[in-house]
């Protein structure tokens, strides 16, 4: 299914500027909301390098971690980015949280 601008927004040269002034209001709130996300996945992974094998807390905080990747991964394909190699590789993305998505 296609979707079209309603009619009066096709009408003059005004309209047209305010649907791209909505289009970039879009695209830079998808753009902030990503690096949100990002930055959780940062925070969650930090947290996690932090606390040692051997702690209570660990299980939690890989837990959290595992969550915060897969909504950054949910983030990325509404973006239309598909390809998560090179971001498990820059944000060093321990094995143990991806087997909890589901990766082998």
């Amino acid at each position: 299914m296609s979707l079209r601008s309603p009619e009066f927004l096709s009408r003059s040269p005004a309209s047209n500027a305010a649907f791209d002034a909505l289009s970039h209001e879009i695209v830079a709130e998808t753009a902030s909301s990503l690096g949100r996300a990002g930055r959780r996945v940062e925070e969650s992974l930090a947290e996690l390098r932090a606390c040692p094998a051997d702690a209570s807390e660990r299980v939690e905080r890989l837990k959290r971690a595992a969550e915060a990747v897969h909504a950054y991964f949910i983030q990325r394909e509404i973006c239309g980015l598909r390809r998560h190699q090179d971001v498990i590789r820059e944000y060093g993305i321990p094995r143990q949280v991806l087997v909890r998505l589901g990766a082998s």
